[in-house]
């Protein structure tokens, strides 16, 4: 042979590839058989793991804010005496209060008194009772004297401390009532007071 160039095959001769390596070992092998599988799997966990990630670090929303604590949502405001009210018994004096809840939850009204030892109080609705958002409630509040020595002479800021529970917290609260209810229920306790000796 003389000559450039590659060395060709001769007649009846035919180029061998070579055999692509063997995996060598229990898990070469068998990856060699199942490495579609294996594959498949690996990137579905990959997507899995990427997605998971995602869904972890997404921007979360803000919580809502808390509701306000019933003293900050409530209103109570003195109406006018109940005068003439059937069933009026002497030595007690009932008035109307207006409850208004002007935002959040319902307001319960847990409790109702009033600070002086010689007056007792009831109210109509009887307490507990709830009063819905963007709403108001009449209540009759009823004070009986039971001892004119302890009743003030003359209450100068008079207020009713009264209990309230929402969704939140439960308060005692004092509301004054404002002049008008101080000189009515100076007149009351006057009138109901006038046959007792002080």
């Amino acid at each position: 042979m003389t000559g450039i160039g590659p060395v060709e095959p001769g007649e009846d001769t035919r180029v061998r590839d070579a055999p692509p390596p063997r995996p060598r070992g229990r898990l070469a092998l068998r990856y060699e058989r199942h490495r579609r599988t294996v594959l498949a799997s690996g990137a579905a966990l990959v997507v899995l793991a990427g997605g998971g990630y995602l869904y972890a670090s997404r921007p979360q929303p803000r919580p809502a804010p808390p509701p306000p604590y019933p003293s900050q949502a409530v209103d109570l405001v003195y109406g006018a005496a109940a005068s003439g009210s059937p069933g009026a018994v002497a030595g007690t004096y009932s008035f109307t209060v207006l409850l208004s809840v002007r935002s959040g939850p319902p307001v319960t009204v847990t409790r109702l008194t009033q600070p002086y030892d010689g007056l007792s109080v009831t109210s109509s609705p009887t307490a507990p009772f709830q009063t819905k958002s963007h709403s108001t409630r009449k209540i009759i509040v009823t004070l009986r004297v039971t001892e004119c020595e302890k009743a003030p002479r003359n209450p100068g800021l008079p207020f009713l401390d009264v209990t309230l529970r929402n969704a939140r917290a439960i308060e005692a609260h004092s509301f004054i009532l404002g002049a008008r209810y101080a000189q009515d229920l100076s007149q009351a306790l006057e009138v109901a007071c006038s046959n007792h000796s002080r």
